[in-house]
């Protein structure tokens, strides 16, 4: 028992040493995790103290942004501060040019004023002297002797003179107040070049100069410029050129400077410019010869001028020049100026009146003025078929003449326009040659007095030029247009078109209407003989007569039936083998700005049924079918004759003249008389308006602006504001020239504008037009 008690013990003793060697082993193990964890706790230790060191830092960092952030808002709030002040100094600026952009808006209305006030002091005592000594050097009366004419015309020259100064330095001003326009236009170098070489030619020879042009054969045909700034510019220029050279040459060369510029070059072989002065002959009024001795006249306004109008222009004068060995002006000039266009109708008309002399007489070929080939006048019997042949080109001319003979023709031949005109009354030719470019008056002012005169209208014009075919010389009247060079064929196929035309007595008119009672009218209007009817009321009738028969002129109007007017005349023109002819077109619609341009592309005239239209009917279709007025009926030849009968709209007529200028008043009605008018006089507009109210059966009215009391706006805006006087036609007579006077004087009521020193003859051409309406 006692030894299984001792195993007992010993198996109890073994199991509790196996139970300490495991609680042992246990023991050892969490001292190892223990010491573990106090490694990691270490580590976190150290790991939180630099985490701590971190945030110190950045806590730092922190404390450092915020100072700078408020030393950046204190530097802010002061640059706002320093911007307020600035604003405010701006505002100041602002204010203080606003004030002086007023003083110069004021000043510069003064300086327009100004120069209003001084184109009508200046303009207004030289309107009288120029109409009267005018009127004195044409001697009309024959009261005065060769003495007293020669005194009158040195009178009448030395006014253009003064008109001219006066006009330069009217121009100098308003360049420099910006109160000048420019008028955009396509001008052909070609054109422009022969018609400054035209210009100053005989200038050129007079003082045995040689004057000649070049273009470079890489130019364009045009370029987009002003033509009248262009050609006042080169006017002075080669004006100048010629003035200061006494013998040599003075040559004009047009080439291109760059891709997009041009330059103009005018060299001559003159006295030349001293270096130290070629600056200085820009400036106004400066002459490189000054001083009382000096050789050459004139204001020294010229190149001022030039410079100011080149500046407008986008272009810039330069100058090259040795004393005694000549100089070269030369302008630079853009190929396109892009600049907005003016109002239409800125500008006034142009009108033309050939200068003859009705004292000559022209079958004494002794008064030709330009050499011309010897014709065959002197054989020609009433029997002959007649050619007329305006040509300055004699070598041309010579062989125009060859082939008119050689075609049954004789033949007449006239250097210039003028000479031309008198054979063309004289001889009345069965056709006419013409050349546009002519010596004198040029070949489209030729067509339109041979148009504008009945005895001669009716022969046919066949233009031969080298200028560009303009369809605007067919409207006028031309039957053809040939462009030089032309060979043997086309000579033969105008002569062969001369003889065709000269041989068909009756001429072949087609009325395109759809009202019968209408078509019936125009017959009956136009007659019969020499014209032979067709009639259509559709546009469908139209085109199988028109394709059947050999039409010479159309009447159309463009309210048919079927088809419009508009489409009409497109099928008419795709048509082959048949050129249209002239249409006339008559229609009661009130056309648009847009039908209007459509129809003028194939139209020769447009009629609008209404005042003289039946009158005007007549006259174009006799001229486009080229009738001889003196064979027309009676009664015919005098509604045509009456159109063109310039002074029997005035017989018996009453103008009221406003003007407080006793002299121009004077002068005008002296003119006016003449032509068998009444004349009722005004010196202001208060008195013009108590003169309609007494005279009720006034014709017209001529009114003066700058008036005393009442100025001319004001009494036309009163005239138009009674009902009796609504349509009363009023012309506006002023000195003033500035730019927006004569949308001023149609505001204020005025039909028309004219500025003074008057030209007679276009104040009578505007009354014509006035009266006749």
């Amino acid at each position: 028992i006692a030894n299984k008690e001792l195993v007992f013990q010993n198996d109890e003793k073994e199991k509790r040493a196996a139970e300490l060697s495991i609680a042992n082993a246990l023991a050892r193990t969490q001292v190892l995790e223990l010491a573990q964890q106090a490694e990691v706790l270490q580590t976190q230790q150290q790991e939180l103290k630099q985490m701590n060191k971190e945030l110190q830092d950045q806590a730092y960092n922190l404390k450092q942004q915020q100072e700078e952030l408020q030393m950046s808002n204190e530097e802010l709030e002061e640059r706002t501060q320093s911007l307020e002040e600035r604003n405010k100094e701006v505002e100041a600026a602002k204010y203080d040019i606003e004030q002086k952009t007023k003083q110069l808006e004021v000043s510069s209305r003064y300086k327009s004023e100004f120069l209003a006030n001084m184109s009508h002091e200046l303009r207004t005592p030289l309107n009288s002297l120029l109409i009267l000594s005018k009127d004195l050097a044409e001697n009309k009366k024959k009261n005065l002797d060769s003495i007293q004419v020669e005194s009158a015309e040195i009178v009448y020259k030395s006014g253009l003179d003064l008109l001219e100064l006066i006009n330069d330095v009217l121009d100098l001003s308003k360049i420099e107040a910006g109160k000048l326009s420019i008028n955009i236009e396509s001008i052909s170098l070609k054109s422009f070049s022969h018609e400054l070489i035209r210009n100053f030619k005989h200038q050129a020879e007079q003082k045995g100069l040689k004057l000649t042009c070049k273009l470079d054969k890489d130019l364009p045909e045009s370029i987009l410029t002003d033509y009248q700034r262009l050609n006042q510019i080169l006017k002075n220029l080669i004006s100048n050129a010629l003035k200061f050279t006494e013998k040599g040459s003075v040559k004009i060369n047009i080439s291109r400077y760059r891709e997009n510029l041009v330059i103009i070059s005018i060299s001559d072989t003159g006295i030349g410019i001293q270096e130290d002065k070629q600056v200085a002959i820009f400036e106004a009024f400066q002459q490189a010869e000054g001083g009382t001795s000096r050789k050459y006249g004139g204001t020294g306004l010229g190149l001022s001028i030039s410079r100011e109008l080149a500046k407008l222009l986008d272009a810039e004068i330069q100058l090259t020049s040795k004393l005694k060995e000549g100089s070269t002006f030369s302008l630079i000039i853009p190929l396109e100026l892009h600049q907005e266009l003016p109002a239409a109708g800125a500008q006034d008309s142009i009108l033309y009146k050939p200068h003859l002399d009705s004292n000559r007489d022209i079958g004494d070929t002794k008064y030709l003025n330009y050499p011309s080939i010897k014709d065959n006048r002197d054989t020609i019997t009433k029997d002959d078929k007649v050619v007329l042949i305006i040509e300055d080109d004699l070598k041309f001319a010579s062989i125009l003449l060859q082939q008119a003979n050689k075609n049954g023709f004789k033949c007449l031949s006239a250097a210039t326009g003028e000479d031309g005109l008198l054979l063309a009354a004289k001889y009345k030719p069965q056709a006419i040659i013409l050349d546009m470019e002519l010596p004198g008056i040029n070949g489209h002012n030729v067509l339109l007095e041979l148009k504008s005169n009945p005895s001669v209208r009716h022969i046919p014009v066949h233009i031969i030029s080298a200028i560009e075919r303009s369809l605007k010389l067919v409207k006028e009247g031309a039957i053809e247009y040939l462009m030089k060079p032309v060979d043997k064929k086309d000579l033969e196929h105008a002569f062969n078109r001369i003889e065709n035309f000269v041989n068909r007595k009756i001429k072949n008119l087609l009325i395109i209407e759809d009202s019968e009672n209408s078509r019936k009218a125009m017959r009956i209007l136009i007659g019969k003989g020499d014209v032979k009817c067709f009639e259509a009321g559709t546009g469908k009738e139209a085109m199988a007569i028109y394709e059947q028969n050999h039409i010479d002129c159309i009447i159309l109007d463009i309210g048919l039936p079927d088809i419009s007017g508009y489409d009409l005349i497109h099928k008419l023109a795709s048509i082959k083998d048949h050129s249209i002819p002239p249409i006339i077109v008559y229609t009661g619609k009130e056309l648009t700005k847009e039908e209007n341009n459509e129809l003028q592309k194939y139209s020769e005239t447009i009629i609008i049924k209404g005042v003289k239209s039946e009158e005007r009917l007549l006259d174009e279709t006799a001229l486009f079918l080229h009738r001889t007025i003196g064979n027309l009926p009676k009664s015919k030849q005098s509604m045509i004759n009456k159109l063109y009968d310039k002074e029997s709209v005035f017989h018996e007529k009453k103008i009221l003249l406003v003007d407080d200028d006793m002299r121009n008043v004077f002068a005008l009605s002296t003119i006016l008389k003449e032509r068998g008018i009444e004349i009722i006089k005004a010196e202001n507009g208060k008195i013009a308006l108590e003169m309609l109210v007494s005279h009720p059966d006034i014709d017209l009215v001529l009114m003066d602006i700058m008036m005393p009391e009442m100025d001319g706006y004001e009494a036309m805006t009163r005239i138009r504001s009674q009902v009796e006087f609504k349509n009363l036609p009023v012309i506006a007579l002023t000195a003033k020239a500035m730019k927006d006077d004569k949308q001023k004087c149609i505001n204020a009521g005025a039909n028309d504008y004219i500025t003074k020193p008057i030209d007679v003859e276009r104040l009578l051409s505007l009354m014509r037009v006035w009266l006749s309406k």
